[in-house]
């Protein structure tokens, strides 16, 4: 997935307003800072050993990360060009892990605030 979804705000985190707001929690929060600084030492050497999990509502249609923030805020500041990624639709159904193709047009038909 390419990182620029996250960092205009295409993909937006589910905990937090926008990923300012989660960047600023990280860095006030001890374990979180060092939770960030362990990814940005490791990722560069090993790569992103578990791939940040993406969710679609299918009753908005949001896409957000529904796993991985952590993950995310440390891919952006690493200025990765892409990241490892899995998905999954939230439905009246339920909630499925895809195996199909992402459907990257819900990214650039939809513009986020």
């Amino acid at each position: 997935m390419p990182t620029a979804f996250l960092l205009n705000g295409k993909i937006q985190p589910t905990e937090y307003r926008r990923w300012a707001d989660a960047r600023r929690r990280f860095a006030r929060r001890e374990k979180d800072r060092k939770k960030v600084e362990r990814l940005m030492e490791s990722i560069p050497h090993h790569g992103l050993r578990e791939p940040i999990l993406i969710g679609i509502s299918d009753r908005y249609p949001d896409v957000y990360v529904g796993d991985g923030h952590h993950r995310a805020v440390a891919v952006m500041d690493l200025r990765l060009r892409s990241f490892p990624f899995r998905w999954y639709w939230i439905k009246n159904s339920g909630v499925h892990i895809e195996r199909e193709p992402f459907p990257f047009h819900l990214l650039h038909d939809h513009v986020k605030e």
